[in-house]
């Protein structure tokens, strides 16, 4: 029997049905003294035309 898994087009298509949120710190130091900090926060998903958009008919420009 192979190994039990799942595709990765049947992977990607739960993650952007349900959505995923990345979020991470990077901090860089010198001798435990902290020189630069960045955040990262992303959201993936997909999108739907059943959901109205929050702008007007022009767009968000």
């Amino acid at each position: 029997m192979g190994p039990l898994g799942v595709p990765l087009v049947d992977l990607l298509d739960r993650v952007l049905a349900t959505g995923v949120v990345i979020s991470g710190d990077l901090v860089i130091a010198i001798a435990e003294v902290p020189l630069v900090r960045l955040s990262l926060h992303a959201l993936l998903s997909s999108v739907n035309e059943r959901v109205q958009a929050p702008w007007t008919d022009s767009g968000p420009l």
